[in-house]
């Protein structure tokens, strides 16, 4: 393996997580008496530039062609993109002239802000399912993987963009460089790249574990960043801490030939990371001594234990968790089970989940959210007696 950053062979064994199922993989039905295969999860550190990494034995279109992950379902997400849209307008002076590209776009659950407030725009989505509920919403979609090619055809036929979006999806891709080329090539020489990313800080600080997965190839400190970005002619000019995913960064960069110098927010994020050792390859290390497997397929947590998890997305209704195999159901099947104990899974959307499931005090019910977990899925309802830790 080398790096995907700087093709260095100089790569350190930080955590290995054993082999397991892809967890965007949910089965159906008939699928439960074949064979799952699973991956290895091991990631590794690049002792040269620095990039926290796992080898890329799933491509994206093993993951993205049919996406089982609808952003709109999560209301605060919503919530959060129309904010950001709404600042970015207003910093950017964005208008009827301007022109938005959001690539890895969604079911629309950004852009369709950028719609309302008038401003031309475009998705670039690879999920055919996912896209297609994008331009039903009313926001113009292109169903294709952003490379390099597609990048200079959208500028040929669209022009150069005020800003690109690349918000939870510069861990997605494998070829990091030309991915990053291809940003580039969408944007305007005067415009500004926007990307959301999770930390790689609070990842080590608070051993989120559960947040290492197939899909996320690499994980980024502001200082690795910083340098695949200069790979394209990108500089780094601001940097906002954010508490979505745990733990991210919004990284703003523009052409290096206009960037302004770093402001002091990229100053003082550098400045933490180094403090924590993330600068160099020894901090790193305390992340395997604190860590166990992702939760439910190393605890081994199935449907003995918890009986189903819920979702609202109608994609996963009806199907099963990957390696553990629990069935996923509606939302109302809680209500209809008034189970003792729920078990919130996405740690993230704590305060969202604790205001849409108020109402199962009504029966003394309790909700319990265990530290540092991630799950594709919104709930497990259990009828066990005890409280699940």
């Amino acid at each position: 393996m080398k790096c995907r950053l700087c093709d260095s062979t100089r790569l350190v064994s930080i955590l290995d997580l054993g082999a397991t199922p892809p967890c965007e993989k949910f089965l159906n039905r008939d699928e439960l008496d074949l064979p799952e295969p699973t991956f290895p999860l091991h990631l590794r550190l690049c002792e040269e530039c620095l990039l926290l990494q796992i080898p890329a034995l799933i491509t994206p279109e093993d993951t993205f062609t049919e996406y089982a992950y609808f952003s709109s379902f999560s209301d605060s997400w919503v919530e959060h993109a129309k904010t950001f849209v709404r600042q970015a307008v207003k910093r950017l002076r964005l208008s009827k002239d301007s022109l938005v590209i959001e690539v890895a776009s969604n079911d629309g659950y950004l852009l369709q802000h950028v719609v309302a407030a008038g401003v031309p725009c475009l998705g670039i989505e690879p999920s055919v399912n996912v896209g297609a509920t994008a331009r039903e919403r009313g926001v113009p979609t292109l169903t294709e993987f952003l490379d390099e090619p597609l990048a200079r055809r959208v500028r040929d036929e669209h022009g150069p963009a005020d800003l690109v979006v690349a918000n939870n999806v510069y861990a997605h891709i494998p070829d990091l460089r030309g991915f990053t080329r291809s940003l580039r090539t969408l944007l305007a020489d005067d415009g500004w790249l926007s990307i959301e990313v999770h930390h790689a800080l609070p990842l080590v600080r608070h051993v989120q574990f559960d947040t290492i997965y197939h899909e996320h190839f690499q994980y980024y400190t502001l200082l690795s960043a910083t340098r695949a970005l200069a790979t394209a002619g990108l500089a780094v000019v601001d940097v906002e801490q954010l508490t979505t995913h745990g733990g991210s960064l919004r990284i703003w960069a523009r052409p290096s030939r206009i960037a302004a110098p770093p402001s002091a927010r990229v100053v003082e994020v550098l400045r933490m990371e180094k403090a924590a050792g993330l600068h160099r390859v020894e901090g790193y290390r305390q992340l395997r001594y604190r860590t166990a497997n992702t939760l439910l397929n190393y605890c081994g947590i199935r449907s003995d234990l918890l009986e189903y998890i819920v979702d609202r997305n109608p994609y996963k209704q009806g199907r099963f968790t990957p390696g553990t195999r629990i069935p996923i159901r509606e939302p109302k099947s809680i209500m209809r089970d008034r189970p003792d104990v729920v078990l919130g899974l996405p740690w993230n959307l704590e305060a969202e989940l604790r205001e849409q499931l108020s109402y199962i005090a009504e029966w003394g019910g309790e909700l319990v959210f265990p530290p540092s977990l991630q799950s594709s899925s919104t709930l497990a309802a259990s009828h066990a007696k005890a409280k699940l830790a």
